[in-house]
């Protein structure tokens, strides 16, 4: 690397490291890189790189290098013209004393005219591939699995695919397209903002990318204007889409496009969206089966705490979350959601339930009680306490330890769980439960409504909006409600219909103030 980074800053010519299919070990220290050499492989699983550190238990090793810390990378001082192609990292045999967010796969900074293609990497200490401030650069093809294996999941990095930016001012021009991340401690994909005094930068794009299994699927923690395009967020287990201030500089995204996704099954919020001045639009996505709300706004502290302004939801399929299709939570001023079909909501609708004894066992993601005749659906997002003293019918189970787990879904008999942790292949974290262990089930919460407001909406505009149930029991209590704790001023609701809801169309716990409501059906 040495011998080619000063051969191609002596003639200006770009050079390539070819590597055949093999293993290759990068032991104790990682390769420091130089603007102009790229380095291509046999492709996913025929060239392999596998990182160790036997020899430096303190040292993060990755693959490839160069920040500012480390090496003063900046604008003026940066890896320009490379091209990481066709290989795998394996990053297992890299176990540091403590957690360290420099043991990434790749972890580079400053990068002009970059290209990163058909990369496969997994199993690292810290983020997979965790580059920062990519200029006229694409990210395409890279799939990170179990990434961040030492992050406990509230860490920095720890993320499957991590980028942060703003080092090049208010623009960086960066696609992120067709990349898939997978059981990743933090974050499938995140952006970042990396000083909160910086400009959040516009000119990022991803599209056609799937986060599956991670702690979060997708989060925008500081960009301006980032495009989501038919992308994929399933599975995850706080959130699949998140802006708030959860980042390093505590600075939520704002005037983002979410488009043409599928959010789904996830075990917390489809969309969590806070910390931001806004704005921010969601069009023409499916949001469904997840294990709380559809969509919710809230505020994280720490963040900003102003009225998100002009957030947008239109022609939206949300349907059958577990508790509110969509819930305020935080401040809005003018929102319009407008055009969206929010139906069969509030599946959270099963009451209380216990057991054990006979009929009852366990696998690695999933409790059946052969006795049981539950609502389908009825316990999704419900929390599952298994062992302690034995309760209920006809428990013959002994006593065991109590363990908690996720329901992400249900038939009559049988509870679908979600994993420990991203990437973990059970719900359980120490042995699957024996036969006949007793567990117990919380009661529902109500109301559970179409929309719902829990603070201040001012000058709201929302119309041609369908919220109903038509499903048996419907378990969407009200299209409308508006809490105790809300206000509701000024605006325009029109041209709804709020019809064929479990309960009454709207409740007003706090009663709207001026605004229009008019010519909506129910």
């Amino acid at each position: 690397m040495d011998a080619l980074g000063a051969a191609t800053a002596g003639d200006g010519r770009p050079r390539t490291v070819r590597v055949p299919a093999g293993r290759y070990l990068i032991r104790d220290k990682p390769v420091l890189w130089r603007s102009g050499v790229s380095l291509v492989g046999a492709g996913r699983g025929a060239t392999c790189f596998a990182l160790t550190n036997p020899g430096a238990p303190t040292q993060p090793v990755p693959l490839a290098w160069f920040t500012t810390a480390q090496h003063g990378a900046g604008r003026d001082h940066h890896v320009a013209d490379v091209t990481f192609a066709h290989f795998e990292i394996d990053g297992l045999g890299v176990e540091t004393e403590e957690y360290e967010v420099l043991a990434k796969g790749l972890g580079l900074q400053y990068v002009l005219r970059g290209r990163f293609s058909d990369l496969w990497i997994h199993d690292t200490a810290a983020t997979g591939f965790g580059c920062d401030f990519l200029q006229d650069t694409v990210v395409e093809g890279v799939l990170t699995e179990r990434c961040g294996r030492q992050d406990p999941g509230e860490k920095m990095g720890g993320a499957g695919i991590g980028i942060g930016v703003g080092g090049w001012g208010p623009v960086e021009r960066l696609a992120v397209t067709g990349c898939t991340a997978r059981g990743n401690g933090t974050n499938g994909i995140f952006l970042e903002l990396q000083q909160d005094d910086w400009v959040p930068p516009r000119g990022i794009r991803l599209t056609a990318c799937h986060a599956e299994d991670n702690r979060y699927g997708i989060s925008d923690w500081g960009a301006d204007g980032l495009l989501v395009t038919g992308c994929t967020m399933l599975g995850n287990h706080v959130a699949g889409f998140d802006v708030s201030a959860q980042g390093t500089t505590s600075v939520g995204g704002r005037g983002g496009l979410v488009t043409g996704c599928v959010i789904d099954g996830n075990a917390g919020d489809g969309i969590a969206l806070g910390n931001t001045p806004g704005p921010y639009g969601f069009h023409g996505n499916r949001v469904s089966d997840n294990g709380r709300y559809g969509y919710w706004e809230h505020n994280l502290s720490g963040g900003d705490q102003e009225p998100a302004t002009d957030i947008v939801l239109e022609s939206n399929d949300i349907h059958d979350n577990a508790l509110d299709g969509i819930r305020v939570d935080a401040p809005l001023h003018e929102p319009a959601i407008f055009g969206n079909r929010i139906r069969g909501n509030g599946r959270r609708a099963a009451p209380e339930a216990h057991g054990g004894g006979e009929g009852l066992h366990c696998g690695p993601l999933s409790l059946t009680d052969e006795r049981a005749d539950w609502l389908p659906g009825g316990h999704r997002g419900k929390e599952l306490t298994i062992g302690g003293e034995p309760g209920g019918a006809e428990v013959t189970a002994e006593a065991t330890a109590e363990v908690t787990a996720v329901v992400t879904d249900n038939t009559a008999t049988r509870l679908t769980l979600a994993p420990l942790r991203p990437g973990a292949g059970t719900a359980w974290p120490h042995g699957t439960p024996g036969p006949g262990t007793a567990y117990r089930l919380p009661d529902s919460p109500a109301p559970r409504a179409g929309l719902t407001a829990a603070a201040a909406v001012t000058h709201p505009y929302v119309h041609g909006n369908r919220v109903r149930d038509d499903g048996h029991p419907r378990t969407q209590v009200h299209a409308v409600w508006i809490a105790p704790e809300a206000t509701w001023t000024g605006g325009r609701v029109s041209g709804n219909d709020f019809s064929g809801n479990g309960s009454a169309s709207t409740r007003f716990d706090s009663a709207p103030s001026g605004g229009r409501w008019r010519d909506n059906a129910g």
